[in-house]
Formats: structure tokens, C-alpha cells, sequence
């Protein structure tokens, strides 16, 4: 069982996404917090902040710092046990560790048997816990939301947690993506709530037991562990049922075959869904929508973040918010202010009359979604063309949605494709990026390949054209060329 009494928690890897919310609401809870990863970042410096210890490289010593009697040279702004370190810019709280008390060892899928701090862990006799099991066990710790589903999770727990917010209920909110409203993609709130998003790539969401569960969609996005559809479906059933109530899209028809939500909601009225949307308009300031609860018209919401999918993904936050009491006004005024998750549709600049949009999609379902709402956005600004800059994610991916992801640009006036992002996937499948364009160029007349994000960063300023809208796709490092990118312009940031 993970222990929240007060026993030490390392986390390897503790930068990525998924496991620095998890450290920084034990940090928060003033459990002692340390971690490893290769490299720092400004999330690893906001877990210094809140008093836990990172170390710079993942390696076995990291773990002498819980033997009694050792102690370790102090590295650039970090904590030692019993001890603060000043720097010149900051001073990071004391991280207090009981003596002779081993950690408990938390990895994520990322992290391979043959991984040396690992390994050292066994030895030891750490008690070694997967992400997913810190989570389930804050999730049974709360009356808990745990947003699920193949696509939206992110924006949706975003949704739902910043409602709450809003409303004064303060839950502890565990997202998979920053948001600037609570300044990173964790918050420790002071209530009974906790909103979290809750995955499914690796089957670890059947360890979930919350009091509300939300799913939003499934397909298959993992082939690298899932091998075929019926097998995803399989694990978020098992989540229905260790879920007290399952709020459901049952716009997607597997939802709405495979599983049995307590409570329904859906863009389409004729669908008779507990919760949908009537006359939809766009403006250059968002989406308006009419809401209606069971046949009641509630009022209007008005949305910021644009795409039809974000109204889906709104909706379940107003289903989620009504099943907690909320009254709509105090729901809808809260959805009105919400400026979205980072790295969904966020604007990173403007120049020379081009609009820079970094966004995660990265399933041939989302980039159809996010191009959709790029056009919508081209279409009411005025803007010329909609410039789709994908980087496909994983081969395993790639390979097996070729098809898709060759008629997912339809709605892009140029495609341009960089090579393959492994995330440490061997290339089985002999795939390239190039496979990938040459299968683009059959559906779309405008298509172009650039192997190298270094090349790709030099073509772009001769590429794009004032009055373009260039979305950043992928799940990857592309994001990281476009302040390279926008620096080639007279820049104005936003």
C-alpha cells in the first residue's frame, strides 16, 4: 500500500508530466519528496521550490541520500536531508527524512527494468510503486473526479478542476498538461475534492476507483501496448465499474455500445442525452452555445477555446458541475474565463502576420479535431491559409493509423511532416517520416517533408506567408523549434 504517514517518496524521472503532479501535491502535503531526471526544467525547479530534492542524473548513488551517516555534495539549488540550500536567486525549503527509512520508489511505464537507480531500488528493498498506483491511492484518498477517454482528458479534467476552482470548492487537481490558473499542472486544494486525469495507455487505469468517472471517447491510440480496440474497451469497463457514477459522451459510439453511463451528454439534441447543446455560433471570440439538462434549457455558455470538441469537453464539466450542485450561472462563468491548457491550442506568438499555435494532437482523431478548429478560427479571423507542421509520434503509431493519418489533413492548405518521434520505441515496423508524407501526398496535393527539425526550422520562414496560421502538431519535441522559429521575424509575443 503507498503510505501518506510520512515515509519518503523518490521519483524516477520526476520531470515528466504525469509523475512531477504527483510529487508536487506530496510536496505540498509536506511529505519528504526527491526525484531524479536527466535533465532540469522549469518543472523540476518548481518542485525545488516546494522543498524537493532533484537530482540532475538517474543514477544508484541518488539513493545513499536515505542511508543513515551518508552524506552527498550539495548540487546547484536542491535539498539535502535536514538541510537548506541557498542560491543566489531562491531559497528552497528543508526536506526532513527519518532516519533508517527506505523510500517508496515511484516510476512510470518510461522507466526500463535495466535502469540503474532502478535496479538499485530492488536491492535495497525499496518498496517500488508504478505512477498509477500514487494516484489511485490520492484518488481513493478524496471524493474524487477522474477524467478518462482516448482524446480531451487533459482539457476536460482542466475543465472540470477550474470550475471547481471557480466556485470556491479549492479540489487538489493532478492534470496531464499546465495550466497558467493554477500555475502548472498540479494544485493542492483544501477541500474533499480532487479532480485528476486518469490514463489509459497503459492499462493502469483499471487501479481507479473514483466517485465520479468521466469518459469522453475511446479508441485505440496505444498500439504499443493494446492490440486491438475490443482490448481498450475491455479496460474502461473495469473503470466503470469501480466508478460510484460514469458520466459518458455517448457521441462516441463506443461509448455509447460498450458502456452504460450513469449520466449522458452529447452535442447532437436528438441523441437524448442528459446534457447537449442547441444552436451553436462562432465568433472571433469563441463558441456560444445554448445548454439544456434533460430537456431544461439552463442557459448559455460561452467558450474561449475553440473547436467543437472543446464544447463536448465543456459540457462534461457542466455535467460533472450540476452533479455537485453547482448552479449553471456560477458553472458558465467560470467556463467564460477559461484560457485552456497549455500546448492545447495555445498561442505561442505572432509575427510578420503569421499566428504560432502549438497543440498535443497527435492521433490522426485529434488532428482532424484541432484542424477543424483552426479552420473555424481562420475562417472568422480573416487569416489566409491553415499550415499543419505535424511530427508523427511513436512508430508503432504511425505504422498502424497510416491510413488515417494520411486523410487527416484534409482540412490544412499545407501540410509540412518531419520525421518520426521514438519516444524510445525501436522502429520494428521500418517506418519513416518519409512513408508518412508519401501517403499524405495521396490525399492532398500540398505536402511537404523535412527530415530534421533543424531543416525544418530554416525552411519554415520561407514557407510560411503573412496571414497564415501555423499549428504545431504532436505529441513530441516539435514544439521546442517554434521560438526558434518566431525569432527569425520582428517578433511581437504574446
Amino acid at each position: 500500500m503507498v503510505d501518506f504517514s510520512g515515509r519518503p517518496f523518490h521519483f524516477i524521472g520526476i520531470g515528466g508530466i504525469g509523475m512531477s503532479a504527483l510529487a508536487y501535491v506530496l510536496a505540498k502535503r509536506q511529505l519528504p519528496v526527491s526525484g531524479s531526471d536527466v535533465r532540469s526544467s522549469h518543472i523540476t525547479e518548481r518542485l525545488q521550490g516546494v522543498g524537493a530534492h532533484i537530482f540532475s542524473r538517474q543514477e544508484a548513488t541518488n539513493l545513499e541520500l536515505f542511508q543513515t551517516g551518508r552524506s552527498r555534495a550539495a548540487e546547484p539549488v536542491s535539498v539535502l536531508a535536514n538541510q537548506t540550500i541557498h542560491s543566489s536567486s531562491r531559497t528552497v525549503a528543508t526536506l526532513t527524512l527519518p532516519e533508517d527509512n527506505l523510500p517508496q520508489v515511484i516510476c512510470s511505464t518510461a522507466i526500463a527494468k535495466n535502469n540503474s537507480e532502478y535496479q538499485a531500488a530492488q536491492e535495497k528493498g525499496c518498496p517500488i510503486f508504478h505512477r498509477s498506483d500514487v494516484l489511485a491511492a490520492l484518488i481513493s484518498d478524496y471524493q474524487s473526479i477522474a477524467v478518462a477517454g482516448t482524446h480531451g482528458k487533459t482539457t476536460t479534467s482542466s475543465l472540470v478542476g477550474y470550475v471547481l476552482l471557480k466556485a470556491g470548492l479549492d479540489p487538489t487537481i493532478i492534470v496531464g498538461g499546465e495550466v497558467d490558473a493554477w500555475e502548472g499542472n498540479a494544485h493542492l486544494g483544501s477541500s474533499k475534492y480532487l479532480v485528476a486525469e486518469a490514463d489509459e495507455s497503459d492499462g493502469s487505469l483499471v487501479k481507479h476507483s473514483p466517485t465520479i468517472g468521466v469518459v469522453t471517447n475511446i479508441e485505440l491510440d496505444h498500439p504499443d501496448h493494446y492490440e486491438s480496440l475490443e482490448q481498450v474497451v475491455r479496460t474502461f469497463q473495469i473503470f466503470e465499474t469501480q466508478c460510484e457514477i460514469l458520466v459518458g459522451c455517448i457521441d462516441c459510439e463506443t461509448v455509447r455500445s460498450q458502456l452504460n453511463p450513469t449520466i449522458t451528454y452529447s452535442l447532437d439534441p436528438t441523441k437524448n442525452a442528459d446534457y447537449t447543446v442547441k444552436n451553436l455560433t462562432y465568433d472571433a471570440q469563441g463558441t456560444i452555445a445554448e445548454v439544456w439538462e434533460r430537456g431544461r434549457f439552463l442557459g448559455q455558455m460561452r467558450l474561449t477555446i475553440p473547436g467543437e470538441h472543446n464544447v463536448s469537453n465543456a459540457l462534461a464539466a457542466v455535467a460533472v458541475g450540476r452533479k455537485l450542485g453547482l448552479d449553471f450561472q456560477v458553472i458558465a462563468d467560470a467556463l467564460a474565463t477559461f484560457g485552456g491548457a497549455k500546448r492545447r491550442f495555445e498561442h505561442r506568438g505572432y509575427s510578420n502576420g503569421i499566428t504560432f499555435i502549438d497543440d498535443y494532437a497527435h492521433h490522426p482523431s485529434e488532428i482532424q479535431a484541432t484542424l477543424s478548429a483552426a479552420r473555424s478560427k481562420v475562417d472568422q479571423n480573416g487569416s489566409s491559409r491553415v499550415v499543419a507542421i505535424f511530427q508523427p509520434h511513436r512508430y508503432s503509431r504511425t505504422a498502424t493509423f497510416l491510413a488515417d493519418f494520411a486523410q487527416a489533413f484534409q482540412a490544412a492548405d499545407l501540410v509540412i511532416l518531419s520525421d518520426i518521434y521514438s519516444a524510445g520505441e525501436v522502429n520494428i515496423h521500418n517506418i519513416t517520416g518519409q512513408d508518412l508524407a508519401n501517403a499524405v501526398k495521396v490525399h492532398h496535393s500540398q505536402v511537404i517533408y523535412e527530415p530534421c527539425l533543424k531543416a525544418l526550422t530554416e525552411s519554415l520562414p520561407q514557407l510560411l506567408q503573412p496571414g497564415d496560421l501555423a499549428l504545431f502538431l504532436g505529441a513530441g519535441n516539435l514544439n521546442q523549434i517554434i521560438p526558434q522559429v518566431i525569432a527569425r521575424y520582428d517578433v511581437v509575443s504574446i
